[in-house]
């Protein structure tokens, strides 16, 4: 234990022990931290059915803008599961708390001033709701990889539908477990119609209209997507 850290502090008690808990002030900002990087942090929330193409395509966007210089990080909701969330199912309320410590962390790493992709299921409104209010005004880009149902099923690359319909998955997203879908998502891309590279350059644009008034911001083409293919 270091002397004089807060590990110190009993870790017992509910609601009543966090009101002995106070914001500490630092005096490095997040707006400090994002001009060392000369990047303007944002999140891209990617969400959708499993199978839609979330991780493919936020891979994608994430190596585009690593070519470009940018500083990012991907928190993949598979990834997250063996390490953060390792302890957590998949009944509504676990989805829930997943969801909220990923935001958590996403939000601390876009107070980094990374540009932070999340690639998650998220199926709720609220959940998603909840997401963007931790972030700053504009920080937040959700992204709705949309892909039919029986599109996504028919891809089934880790094989999870198959064993949802057959029972030996429960709470699994758009079959025994709803999927909501975003309302007013700032990006949306159709993998029916689309390929990867092509729903990439859709929201590595939008990101471009960010930096449109940012000279330190390189201009993103679709050729300079598929040349990092």
């Amino acid at each position: 234990m270091v002397q004089g850290s807060n590990d110190n502090m009993p870790r017992v008690g509910g609601p009543k022990r966090l009101n002995d808990v106070h914001w500490q002030h630092l005096e490095v900002t997040g707006a400090a931290r994002a001009a060392l990087l000369g990047s303007q942090p944002c999140v891209l929330w990617f969400t959708g059915l499993s199978g839609a193409g979330k991780s493919t395509i936020a891979n994608l966007v994430e190596k585009q803008l690593h070519a470009l210089g940018k500083p990012t990080y991907l928190l993949d909701g598979d990834n997250v599961r063996h390490g953060l969330n390792r302890d957590l199912g998949f009944t509504d309320s676990d989805r829930s708390e997943n969801i909220r410590r990923v935001a958590e962390v996403a939000k601390l790493m876009a107070d980094a001033g990374l540009i932070v992709l999340v690639s998650l299921i998220s199926p709720f409104r609220a959940e998603r709701r909840m997401a963007r209010a931790l972030m700053k005004s504009g920080e937040f880009i959700e992204i709705f990889v949309d892909a039919p149902l029986e599109i996504a099923e028919a891809r089934d690359p880790k094989g999870l539908y198959r064993k949802a319909r057959r029972g030996e998955l429960k709470n699994f997203t758009a079959i025994d477990s709803p999927y909501e879908s975003p309302e007013n998502p700032e990006i949306r891309v159709e993998t029916a119609r689309c390929d990867p590279t092509t729903a990439a350059f859709q929201v590595l644009a939008v990101l471009q209209q960010t930096w449109q008034n940012d000279p330190t911001h390189t201009r993103i083409t679709s050729q300079a997507v598929r040349a990092v293919m």
